[in-house]
């Protein structure tokens, strides 16, 4: 209960103030992901329908909006070009989140669920492909982990499931279809960005073992565009209208007319159904269909990358 049902007191009233005022500290100190956290928690300890939720409602839009146009690193001022330059600010700025990577890994349950996925695929793969893939499933988690702090959205760590791969459940709903789908393309795109570090080492001499990796990594991310349901591509293709899906459609009959990637081919599928399907935005998200397109076309290349015939 969240309200007296008698005279309509808020239950957590001090709360309320509390992170009030917390908000406008985060905010004044330039920190709008940890006011939209302090938000995001006030919003949830106010009954539906109340003016003050409303209100709340309206300031989490508006920062989240803010936070969605921002780059959040560094990199991302320097690789300002659209949509895109978030797949540049990934790669460069994924060098710099030694700490976040790190820290995922003092969680029982990542570690523990990644130590028993690891086992699984040693009993398929060499010990060095085996890691490689762990690892290339935790780093996208992890873009997942830094999208939702960014938006200051509560979450679990990741966890594996060995044999399907890992998640990271949300504690709390995006306010927008636009933040979701940037939370879901967070995943792909530093799984790209992890993918291209693997291709860039094994072309400089750190043999094939690191180009089977980078494939694996490219097929992983471009099987998680499929637009279902919860998968990123899903998620993503919620914010496109449909000329934009149809955009995001043609592109990848492009990427398997160049690479004749079979899961490129599902994707084009699934593409071509949703955007004649139903419940589509009128207005357009050039961000996110220009990451898409990026996504599509350096994923499929990757994916067609020649490996070694043991990995």
């Amino acid at each position: 209960m969240l309200a007296c049902p008698a005279c309509g007191a808020l239950v957590h009233a001090d709360e309320l103030k509390r992170l009030a005022a917390a908000a406008a500290e985060k905010q004044a100190a330039g920190d709008p992901s940890g006011a939209l956290a302090a938000w995001r928690e006030a919003y949830d300890l106010l009954p539906e329908g109340t003016r003050q939720r409303a209100e709340i409602g309206a300031r989490i839009a508006e920062l989240s909006s803010a936070a969605a146009t921002t780059p959040a690193t560094p990199a991302g001022r320097a690789w300002k070009l659209g949509g895109g330059g978030a797949i540049g600010a990934a790669l460069l700025g994924l060098l710099g989140k030694g700490k976040l990577l790190l820290l995922g890994l003092t969680k029982l349950t990542t570690l523990g669920s990644m130590l028993l996925a690891f086992g699984l695929y040693l009993t398929l793969w060499s010990w060095k492909f085996a890691l490689g893939f762990v690892l290339a499933i935790y780093v996208h988690e992890m873009g997942h982990v830094f999208a939702l702090r960014r938006f200051g959205l509560a979450a679990t760590a990741p966890m594996f499931i060995p044999g399907f791969g890992a998640l990271v459940r949300l504690k709390q709903h995006p306010a927008t279809v636009d933040e979701d789908a940037q939370v879901g393309l967070a995943g792909p795109i530093w799984g790209l960005a992890a993918a291209l570090i693997a291709f860039v080492v094994g072309v400089a001499g750190g043999g094939a073992i690191w180009t089977a990796i980078a494939q694996a990594a490219g097929l992983l991310n471009l099987f998680n565009l499929m637009p279902l349901g919860p998968l990123d591509g899903g998620r993503a293709f919620n914010a496109l209208s449909r000329p934009q899906r149809l955009l995001v459609a043609a592109a990848l009959l492009v990427a398997w007319l160049v690479t004749h990637n079979g899961i490129a081919l599902l994707v084009l599928i699934l593409a071509a159904a949703r955007a004649f399907g139903p419940q589509a935005p009128e207005k357009p998200n050039w961000p996110i269909a220009i990451e898409l397109i990026v996504l599509v076309a350096a994923l499929s290349w990757l994916a067609t990358l020649p490996t070694p015939s043991r990995a």
